[in-house]
């Protein structure tokens, strides 16, 4: 065993942004090393910037500009003065070329040898190296120019995945069914890979659709020594990406585990592998196939923290300063369970399209782990990855955890974006959640709620709260009398009146103030004696009839957000009298979100059928494909390959055919 010589790090530079560099900078601070931010200019302002001890302007927008661009982050890290550097997940965290280029400097690399990042970090390459060590894997194909796509599927058998060689975070990869969509998924795959990775090469693999995405944590020192922190499960998935993530998996015996375990570990050690990673498997009974090695920090690590006691991020940094693991794999245990919810900004309800926009209200529950890179008003921005945060619950058993988080989730007050947290909650507690069913087919087959509709006394009591919170605003701003109490008239007032929108159904009500400080509310004709406690800050404590309860209101220009404990409801306050206006274009096909349009598969005049393919859009990383909600006539389409639309604007105008009489 060569000598290891044992360097402490002083200055550490996260090249990265939001949560994870939050989280790095929280472990560093505790162990008394200095902190460095990189940052685009739209992160000017977010959280993770403040928090460091000092920031590096990467003088750009897109990732491409800026975290992506590995001379800036180069540049940044060499000006900073910083001893080592945490690369985080996701950017450059598997660029070799970036790794060696900082260990050249005498930089410390807070991750794996380059030869193990460049070996892993090719998925074709990894595949064969798992070969050779015994351990299964999937049939594959490297697709290069020139290729029979349909004859390299066939030979794997449908459906196949076609899936990007470098990078992770579920980009560029379609399943595809049939030899009729294999050429379209590999193009979009490869614009993606290439957006994501700076790497279009792409294979293909065979898909299975009901197995479990199960990855074993792995450590390893620079003294030989390598140990698995056991599994995570991660088979709830949208766009092959993560959403739930567990450990241990409910599906994994005793003997899985060993044997599992036992292949990351050999898997390791043939590469020589240091630092933090995970072997990720599919699992289908009690065979398993070798999918992929991550060569850096998972997203999903604090479930692995919950239930081994172990901070990872120090691990990677003792390991980085070369010192011993100081534990062997007889020592660690599994202690409970842990769940991790991932919270984005993304709409269910279509298709979990990304949805950026500001942050009004951001108060995270204190029944659980949130690590978050954002806080109220925060820019969700379109340039980069949509999550909110990660939600972790730790306990003795999985159906404690799963209650813990799910309750967690739903007492946590996020407002004035579109988010997936309802959807996160119907998750947890459908019946094959509990009861373990987790394939990565769950969402498909299990269909759990996209969204929440509230009761109509959910629906009432936060129409009360939201007309009585304004109204007690309006007393405290009163420029004359603001001593005297509501009620006080000499004469017999109308009642107020207030109408909301919630939802595509509208809340009326009306209501008078008595001299004792009550309220006699009517709405949809039933009456409400209401008694207001006390209004502090944004909370409103209200006794409607002999129900006692406390709402938090926020608001913004258009919309009231209520929270009470049962969970959320939006209000639009709708004006008294209708406001004359113009008719509303409904021809055409709108953009979702700012982005930049990839492809027109279009023109004017062209027939189009329900579900055939208009506008390819790329936003927060990733493709979207705008297609037509019905038979039509294109009619005009107003924007061309490259050009930057705004959300709302006009992608593609069209009439619907008209029925022959």
């Amino acid at each position: 065993m060569a000598d290891v010589n044992i360097k402490p790090i002083t200055r550490l530079l996260v090249a990265n942004r939001g949560e994870i560099a939050r989280r790095i900078f929280r472990t560093a601070h505790e162990m008394g090393i200095a902190t460095v931010a990189i940052y685009a200019d739209s992160d000017a302002r977010a959280p993770f910037v403040h928090e460091a001890d000092s920031a590096i302007a990467l003088q750009g927008q897109t990732s491409a500009e800026t975290y992506l661009d590995a001379e800036k982050v180069y540049a940044a890290c060499v000006a900073s003065g910083a001893d080592a550097v945490h690369p985080g997940y996701g950017f450059l965290s598997e660029n070799a070329r970036f790794a060696e280029a900082i260990m050249k400097r005498d930089i410390t690399w807070v991750g794996p040898p380059t030869h193990a990042i460049e070996q892993m970090g090719d998925k074709l390459s990894a595949k064969q190296a798992m070969t050779d060590a015994g351990v299964p894997t999937l049939p594959a194909h490297e697709l290069n120019v020139g290729d029979d796509l349909a004859k390299a599927a066939e030979a794997i058998g449908f459906p196949v995945l076609v899936k990007a060689a470098a990078g992770g975070g579920g980009r560029g990869m379609r399943v595809v069914e049939s030899g009729a969509d294999l050429e379209a998924a590999v193009e979009s795959a490869r614009r993606e890979a290439e957006a994501s990775f700076g790497d279009d090469t792409v294979f293909l693999e065979r898909w299975l659709t009901a197995s479990r995405h199960v990855e074993i944590q792995i450590l390893g020192d620079n003294h030989g020594n390598v140990v698995h922190l056991f599994e995570r499960e991660c088979s709830i998935q949208r766009r092959h990406q993560k959403v739930i993530e567990e450990a241990p998996s409910s599906a994994v015996t005793p003997a899985i585990r060993e044997k599992m375990g036992s292949a990351a570990v050999k898997a390791a050690q043939k590469i020589g592998y240091t630092s933090a990673g995970t072997v990720e498997f599919l699992l289908d009974g009690e065979d398993f196939w070798f999918l992929e090695v991550n060569t850096r920090l998972q997203v999903e690590h604090p479930v692995t923290e919950a239930i081994t006691g172990l901070d990872l991020v120090r691990e990677q940094l003792r390991i980085a300063e070369g010192e011993e693991l100081g534990y062997d794999q007889d020592s660690l245990t599994i202690n409970g369970h842990a769940i991790e919810a991932r919270l984005y900004a993304e709409d269910p309800t279509k298709n979990f399209l990304p949805s950026p926009g500001t942050i009004q209200v951001w108060k995270p529950s204190s029944q659980a782990r949130f690590d978050s890179g954002v806080e109220a008003g925060s820019e969700v921005s379109v340039n980069f990855d949509p999550m909110i945060a990660k939600v972790i619950a730790h306990a003795p058993t999985r159906r404690e955890a799963a209650a813990k988080l799910a309750r967690a989730l739903e007492t946590t007050q996020l407002h004035g974006i579109t988010n997936n947290r309802d959807f996160l909650v119907a998750t947890l507690r459908t019946p094959a959640f509990i009861a373990g069913d987790t394939t990565t087919d769950f969402i498909e087959r299990v269909n759990p709620a996209r969204t929440r509709e509230p009761s109509p006394t959910e629906v009432s009591d936060a129409a009360i709260a939201a007309a009585l919170f304004a109204q007690d605003r309006r007393r405290k701003n009163a420029k004359v009398l603001r001593h005297i109490s509501t009620g006080w008239r000499n004469s017999l007032m109308p009642p107020e009146r207030v109408r909301y929108a919630v939802g595509d159904n509208e809340c009326a009500l009306e209501y008078r103030a008595h001299r004792d400080g009550t309220f006699e509310m009517n709405i949809g004709g039933e009456n409400h004696h209401i008694t207001l406690h006390g209004v502090n800050g944004n909370q409103i404590d209200l006794a409607i009839d002999q129900r006692r309860i406390t709402f938090s209101v926020s608001e913004d220009d258009a919309n009231r957000y209520v929270h009470a404990p049962t969970g959320d409801v939006v209000l639009t306050e709708l004006d008294r009298f209708p406001k004359p206006g113009i008719a509303e274009f409904s021809g055409g096909l709108y953009a979702p979100m700012p982005g930049k349009v990839l492809a027109t598969e279009v023109s004017a005049g062209e027939s189009v059928s329900e579900g055939q393919l208009l506008v390819i859009l790329e936003a927060m990383k990733m493709e979207h494909r705008i297609t037509a909600p019905i038979d039509g006539v294109v009619q005009e389409v107003p924007v061309s390959e490259g050009d930057q639309v705004d959300n709302g604007q006009i992608l593609v105008v069209f009439e619907e055919n008209e029925e022959e009489s």
